[in-house]
């Protein structure tokens, strides 16, 4: 039988690079159910789709096809409508607007399907918003990855830093806080931590202890 491991949490947590290692360490497909997102927001940007329009994203859904491959080295690809968007899905822009779309319940309808039918054929590690609440509420292991605003905000500069983008901390602070009340009070599917999910608060931690953590948790269950 496939394995289910469930990662759950806000923005900037760290859960697509600790779900990433854990598949690795355990023979899993990851599976980054934000980037599906985040390609639909993609598609919005580059058609000038209102994004705070349901009625025009929604209607554009059926135009919208993703897919995921994995290359030599197992790294995810993302394509949307066969173009492979790995990289250009990653920029606070594309964020916000992924924020914005996955709001839509007939957009969540399409990805969760998606999502699902990976699942039930083999083993995966999922991270997101509300996959132990609503994509795989029957998980084997279920994690809520947290971090305070604060060290979120640092390691995103950081990263911004490193790829040659300038950035604010305080504005990131803030982009990182309004995306938290965004995601947790949105009507579909709010940023939730049900009630069996396993606390794992990184903000102290590094990212080897944050992962050896949620590999002890996986195989104690």
């Amino acid at each position: 039988m496939p394995y289910s491991i469930a990662i759950d949490g806000p923005a900037g947590a760290g859960k697509s690079t600790i779900a990433k290692a854990v598949a690795r360490e355990l023979g899993y497909v990851y599976i980054d159910t934000g980037a599906m997102y985040r390609a639909v927001g993609l598609f919005c940007i580059h058609n000038q789709i209102p994004l705070h329009d349901e009625k025009s994203v929604v209607s554009h859904i059926n135009e919208i096809d993703i897919s995921i491959s994995y290359d030599d080295d197992g790294v995810q690809q993302v394509f949307l409508n066969g173009e492979n968007v790995s990289s250009m899905i990653r920029t606070l822009e594309v964020g916000e607007a992924a924020s914005s779309v996955s709001q839509y319940q007939p957009v969540r309808d399409k990805l969760v399907d998606l999502q699902r039918k990976l699942a039930s054929k083999t083993s995966v590690v999922m991270d997101g918003r509300d996959i132990a609440s609503k994509v795989l509420p029957n998980a084997d292991t279920k994690i809520y990855l947290t971090a305070s605003v604060e060290e979120r905000a640092r390691r995103r500069a950081n990263e911004l830093k490193e790829k040659g983008e300038s950035c604010d901390l305080k504005a990131v602070e803030k982009e990182i806080a309004d995306r938290d009340y965004r995601d947790m009070h949105r009507e579909n599917s709010p940023l939730t931590k049900v009630p069996e999910a396993i606390l794992v608060d990184s903000s102290d931690l590094s990212i080897d202890e944050t992962i050896d953590k949620i590999l002890e948790l996986a195989m104690n269950r």
